[in-house]
Parts: C-alpha cells; sequence; structure tokens
C-alpha cells in the first residue's frame, strides 16, 4: 500500500490496518519455516508496510 493511501486514512482505520498486517505476517513467518510459502519478498513487503503505519500513526499523534 502506498504512503500517501494511508496518510489518508484516520488513526482507527489505520490500527485496524497493523493488526491485519501483524496477524498476516504471523502466517507468512510460519509457511516460510515450513516451505510452503510461494512468495519470498512478501515478508519484507509487509514489514516495510508495518513500519510506513506505525510512523503515520505516531505523526498523527495516535500512539
Amino acid at each position: 500500500m502506498r504512503t500517501k493511501e494511508l496518510r489518508g486514512q484516520t488513526i482507527e482505520e489505520l490500527k485496524e490496518k497493523l493488526k491485519d498486517l501483524e496477524l498476516q505476517l504471523i502466517t507468512e513467518k510460519a509457511q516460510a519455516e515450513r516451505g510452503t510459502s510461494k512468495s519470498a519478498g512478501k515478508i519484507k513487503l509487509i514489514k516495510r508496510t508495518i513500519a510506513r503505519i506505525k510512523t503515520i500513526i505516531k505523526e498523527k499523534g495516535g500512539i
């Protein structure tokens, strides 16, 4: 997800998206450990998106 799209969302929407991404990250890590993951770069992308969301929330004063 692009930063511009994230900045247009409210803090509550960002926190909800953050929860979803954290669950998705856990799932992807588990699949990678088992060797069933089809996308090698997906974990890296999820981590970056989580970092972007946390930064935007902090800038908006939500944490």
